[in-house]
């Protein structure tokens, strides 16, 4: 048996775990009608299949109609889901891991325009930042309903086959409940920290009674709210004694913060850029105070801090969720001594904000999750080897080498520059984003293990190309920045990746006119505002940088908050004029010398400010001359199917029948999307090559 602290066993009450390493509850928002079918089961059994010892689903089932998602969760209020549930249960248990769910009613932390239109409830009139629902303050006869509702909902899940249940009570009703800050209720549910836990207890003692003593219940729960006036360490340490106490609880899974707004939810869920394992040591504390098991996650994206936290006995299990949606397979490359081979979580969190903006989760660079049905994590060898040239060595045309590699077939890359990385170089160059930077050297490495022939400093050309008599052609060359947008004054403006990468200092008096909305813009926007220059960010839009989302706004603006940044939405720059007027002594009469021209697309705008240096962020513009220019040689003259693109299916297209080789192109050499897109383009072209 291994020494290695991660892969012990684990008793849990009468459950054997066969290692330390857990997914945490999450929501990936995969059901189809509040069901887990297909997709929902295919992710998490490809996770059993990896060798993690539980997942656990669901994050925030939805336990009562008045509780409706405000993202796709499971209703586990309908009968129909045990059926569903066993399905799902079955498959993860035929791979040796144990499957449990987490139920919950979300209080305020949703919307009364959500399905049934039913009004929010909470033990205060108190409104959540995040989701802007005013509740109705909570009645004894809503109490009653709500207890019966999660008793109802956990004898669905036992016998569905779940191991067991974990409450939620971070943000949701239980610990609003708790919460001086959101209970504004007198006794018996009021008032006193054992009226506020009266709640959290009378679901236990229901739930018991339905499930018996023997199934496995367990509280995700946040036991120090770090907002003045909430719930503090103190109390929570407390909480946790009193859930021990009870003899209804089996195993602690510690949050520390809240989730009221963005930037508490990103503090309690960290994001790159910020510190690894931040509430690890609180949660040793929690375990310290209490003998029942602790299990917690918070950025915990490597297997050696992972490590650390089971062996210096901080937790029982440790939660590596992000993680596993970016490599399902962490644990059998443990067992197998294969850690450098771990595709690592950059901490993008492109999964979760695409969540809370409604959207499926997807790894900004594993786009097999959530798409097992179809997109294998694993890649299979051709039956016959071909040469596939990739012409460009950013993310997507890596990810093209990586799999045609996979593939068994000769595989030789070209790039202009002197090294890979694409635009994630550029992205990389801020301190809070070099995590990314991982995207590539995880591509790289597997490339060199898959013996892919790489051409630095080479600009390749058609000849360059029929030189290596190549079957297939992939252009991955991306683009350049499109700044050539305004009615006049093009010349005078230059591009955010002008100012990322220290091509042009920053100005002093500076606006950037945002009309792509991506990380582009707010990263020049730092590299600005850090140097003691004035900065606007102006854009179009009725909300800026729509593209960077939710969480990930978070750090951007602590930084240009407190650099006084100014922000300006719903206006339009038209056009940009240099002011050429001279002084008697030959210097500029304006340091301020280009006029903008600004509007408004609401109409009735027409004004003129001054700047001295214009910043346009507009997207990408295809790098496509060569595609081009060997589109008429190839056999499918650049056509790319796509039904069989999203069928999985080999591209079969023939329009020059005396071509010698396909022709395809992928990310931004197409058009301006993002990272996922072009690893997305890649991996479903090239798995079938």
């Amino acid at each position: 048996m291994s020494n290695d602290p991660l892969l012990q066993p684990y008793q849990l009450k009468h459950l054997t775990l066969r290692n330390r390493i857990i997914m945490t509850s999450h929501e990936p928002a995969y059901p189809e009608d509040g069901m887990p079918k297909g997709r929902y089961r295919a992710y998490h059994v490809e996770r059993a299949k990896g060798g993690v010892a539980m997942t656990m689903t669901a994050g925030s089932a939805a336990v009562s109609k008045d509780s409706p998602p405000v993202f796709n969760n499971l209703l586990v209020y309908k009968d129909e889901v045990v059926p569903w549930i066993k399905d799902l249960t079955d498959a993860v248990h035929e791979e040796g891991a144990a499957i449990m769910i987490q139920l919950t009613h979300l209080g305020r932390r949703t919307r009364w325009d959500k399905g049934d239109w039913l009004p929010v409830v909470s033990p205060s009139h108190n409104r959540e930042a995040a989701h802007r629902a005013f509740p109705k303050k909570i009645e004894d006869w809503d109490i009653e309903r709500i207890i019966k509702d999660y008793a109802d909902a956990a004898e669905r899940m036992k016998a569905g086959g779940m191991d067991g249940i974990e409450l939620q009570a971070y943000g949701h009703l239980m610990d609003q409940f708790w919460s001086p800050l959101t209970n504004d209720l007198d006794g018996p549910y009021g008032g006193s920290l054992d009226n506020r836990l009266r709640f959290t207890f009378d679901v236990l003692t229901e739930m018991r009674k339905r499930v018996g003593p023997d199934f496995i219940i367990g509280m995700r729960y946040t036991a120090d709210e770090m907002l003045a006036g909430g719930l503090s360490k103190e109390e929570g340490l407390e909480v946790s004694r009193k859930l021990e106490a009870s003899g209804m609880v089996d195993f602690l899974n510690v949050i520390r913060g809240h989730i009221d707004s963005d930037p508490g939810l990103t503090d309690v869920i960290p994001i790159q850029g910020m510190a690894n394992n931040p509430h690890l040591d609180f949660a040793g504390e929690i375990r310290a105070a209490t003998n029942l098991p602790v299990f917690h996650a918070a950025k915990i994206p490597d297997v050696a801090t992972a490590r650390y936290a089971v062996d210096s006995g901080k937790v029982d299990l440790v939660g590596m969720t992000r993680a596993h949606m970016t490599d399902p397979h962490i644990v059998q490359k443990i067992i197998e001594k294969r850690e450098e081979e771990i595709r690592p979580c950059v901490g993008a969190n492109y999964c979760l904000d695409r969540i809370y903006q409604g959207g499926l989760a997807f790894c900004i660079h594993n786009p097999s999750t959530g798409r097992e049905e179809t997109l294998p994590h694993q890649i299979t060898p051709a039956e016959t080897k071909k040469k596939v040239v990739i012409v460009g060595a950013g993310p997507g045309g890596l990810e093209a080498a990586r799999v045609a590699g996979e593939r068994g077939h000769d595989v030789v890359v070209f790039e202009v520059a002197d090294k890979p990385g694409g635009q994630i170089l550029l992205t990389s160059q801020s301190e809070r984003r070099k995590e990314m930077i991982s995207i590539i050297d995880w591509r790289m490495a597997q490339c060199e293990r898959l013996n892919v022939r790489f051409k630095f400093n080479t600009w390749a050309e058609a000849d360059t190309i029929a030189e290596e008599k190549p079957d297939v052609v992939v252009i991955a060359t991306g683009g350049m920045p499109h700044t050539e947008v305004l009615a006049k004054g093009n010349e005078h403006v230059i591009s955010a990746w002008d100012i990322i990468s220290g091509d042009v200092k920053p100005g002093n008096n500076v606006l950037i006119f945002d009309d792509a909305g991506d990380h582009s813009g707010l990263q020049a926007a730092e590299v600005i505002a850090k140097s003691g220059a004035k900065v606007e960010i102006m854009t179009p839009d009725r909300s800026f940088a729509p593209e960077v989302m939710a969480m990930n706004l978070v750090p951007y603006m602590r930084t240009l908050q407190s650099l006084d940044t100014t922000f300006t939405v719903t206006y339009r720059l038209h056009a940009v004029e240099k002011d050429t007027s001279v002084a008697d002594d030959g210097s500029s009469c304006n340091k301020n010398n280009l006029k903008a021209f600004i509007g408004s697309d609401y109409g009735g705008v027409a004004e003129e400010r001054y700047y001295d240096q214009i910043i346009v962020n507009h997207g990408i513009i295809p790098l496509d001359d060569l595609y081009f220019e060997l589109k008429p040689d190839s056999s499918n003259q650049g056509e790319l199917s796509h039904e069989q693109l999203i069928k999985g299916e080999v591209q079969s297209v023939v329009r020059n029948p005396e071509g010698q080789f396909q022709l395809f192109r992928i990310g931004d050499a197409v058009s301006s999307r993002n990272t996922h897109a072009a690893i997305l383009d890649a991996l479903r072209l090239m798995k079938d090559i």
